[in-house]
C-alpha cells in the first residue's frame, strides 16, 4: 500500500537544496554579507560626519528676532519647528537633535533677548558644532552691530544615550541586505528553474507550488538570519552598535528581518515571472531596489531630503523596515511599538505578491 505524499518532507527537501544552491552562490554572499560589511566598516572607522545640525525651536520662542534671522542664514544649520517640548526632549536624549533654542524678549531694556540654550550629551561632534557656531552668531551680534547688547546666552545639557554613526548606519545596511537577498537572489533562481524546465518537472509530480515557493522561502530566511547575526555581531563589538536590550533586541531585529525578507522576495517572485531571458532580471531588479537603497534612509535621516522628496522615500517599504529597526536597536522599543511599520511592510507584501501569482509561470 503506498504512503500518501508528504508535503512537509518535500518542502524541507527543497529548502535544504535551495540553501545549498545559496551558499555556493558568490552573488549571494557579496549582497548578503559582503557588501553591507564593507559600508559597516567605512562609517564605522570613519565616524560621524555630518554637515548639518538640527537645532529645534522651544514652543513659544520668540521667531522674529536677530538671534533667529542670523542662524536662518547660516547652512550648517537646520531649524526644526513645530514640535512639542515633549518630543524635543526625547530628541535630545536620543541624540538626533543637537539642542533646542528658546528666545524671548528681557525684561529689563539690556539686553533686549534672551536665549536659553539645551545641548545633548548624546551626539558629542554635533553637539561642539552648535556650540561653536552660537557662540560665533552671540559675539557677532553683541559686538559687531548693535550696542548696547542685543541678546544673552544661558547654556545647559540634557544627558542622554550617545548615538553613534554606527547605530544609524548598521540597520539601513542590514535592510539593503534582506533587500538584495530578497529580490536578486529568488529573481536569478525562480528564473533559472524556469528556464532549466525544473518548475515544469515539479508541475507533473505531487509538489505543491506552495511547497516550491515556501521551500525557497525557508531557504532565504535561513540564509539572511545567518547573515543579519553577523552583521549585527560585528557592529556590537567592533563599533559598539547600541543593543538596548542585549539578545531581546537582536530577537527583536531578526523578526523584523524575517518579515521584511518575506516582503522583498515577493518582488523577486514578481521579476523572474516578467523576465523574459536572465539578462533582464538586473534591471527590472535594479529599478526595483535602487531607488529603495537611495531613498529610504540608509545613509542619511530622509528628513534632510527635499521637502518634495520626502513623501515619495516615506512610500518605501525599506523605509518602514529601517526605521522599524532603528526604533528596536537604539530607543528599546518592542515589536508592538513598531506596530505601525509593521503593519504597511504587511500590507506591501499582500499587494506585492499578489501580483506574483498572477505573473507566476511554470516555464
Amino acid at each position: 500500500m503506498n504512503k500518501p505524499y508528504n508535503h512537509t518532507k518535500a518542502t524541507l527537501a527543497l529548502a535544504k537544496a535551495s540553501f545549498r544552491s545559496i551558499m555556493r552562490s558568490p552573488s549571494a554572499v557579496v549582497f548578503t554579507l559582503a557588501f553591507p560589511l564593507i559600508f559597516i566598516l567605512v562609517f564605522g572607522f570613519l565616524g560621524s560626519s555630518g554637515v548639518t545640525v538640527d537645532l529645534a525651536i522651544a514652543p513659544g520662542s520668540d521667531m522674529h528676532n536677530p538671534v533667529i534671522s542670523a542662524l536662518e542664514q547660516i547652512a550648517v544649520i537646520k531649524l526644526v519647528e513645530h514640535k512639542s517640548t515633549a518630543q524635543i526632549q526625547e530628541e535630545l536624549e536620543k541624540g538626533t537633535i543637537a539642542g533646542v533654542i528658546d528666545v524671548h524678549q528681557n525684561t529689563v531694556p539690556q539686553p533686549a533677548y534672551l536665549a536659553d540654550i539645551k545641548y545633548t550629551s548624546a551626539s558629542v561632534d554635533k553637539g561642539n558644532i552648535l556650540k561653536s557656531i552660537l557662540n560665533n552668531v552671540m559675539f557677532s551680534l553683541n559686538t559687531n552691530n548693535l550696542k548696547p547688547a542685543v541678546a544673552e546666552m544661558k547654556e545647559s545639557t540634557v544627558h542622554g544615550r550617545i548615538y553613534r554613526t554606527i547605530d544609524f548606519i548598521l540597520p539601513g545596511q542590514l535592510g539593503f541586505s534582506l533587500l538584495s537577498t530578497g529580490v536578486f537572489g529568488t529573481a536569478f533562481v525562480f528564473f533559472s528553474l524556469r528556464q532549466t524546465l525544473v518548475i515544469k518537472r515539479f508541475f507533473a509530480t505531487p509538489v505543491r507550488r506552495s511547497s516550491i515557493i515556501l521551500g525557497e522561502g525557508l531557504a532565504r530566511i535561513g540564509f539572511a538570519l545567518l547573515g543579519a547575526v553577523f552583521i549585527i555581531v560585528i557592529g556590537h563589538f567592533l563599533f559598539h552598535f547600541t543593543l538596548i536590550h542585549g539578545f531581546v533586541t537582536v530577537l527583536n531585529m531578526l523578526v523584523l528581518s524575517i518579515i521584511g525578507l518575506i516582503v522583498f522576495m515577493g518582488f523577486g517572485f514578481v521579476v523572474s515571472g516578467i523576465a523574459k531571458s536572465e539578462s533582464t532580471i538586473p534591471p527590472i531588479s535594479n529599478i526595483i531596489t535602487l531607488p529603495q537603497f537611495l531613498l529610504s534612509g540608509t545613509f542619511f535621516s530622509i528628513d534632510h531630503f527635499p521637502t518634495w522628496l520626502q513623501p515619495i522615500s516615506r512610500a518605501l517599504p525599506l523605509t518602514y523596515l529601517n526605521d522599524a529597526m532603528r526604533q528596536v536597536a537604539f530607543e528599546g522599543a518592542g515589536l508592538w511599538d513598531v506596530r505601525q511599520p509593521i503593519l504597511i511592510m504587511v500590507i506591501w507584501g499582500i499587494g506585492i505578491y499578489a501580483l506574483a501569482v498572477k505573473v507566476f509561470k511554470w516555464e
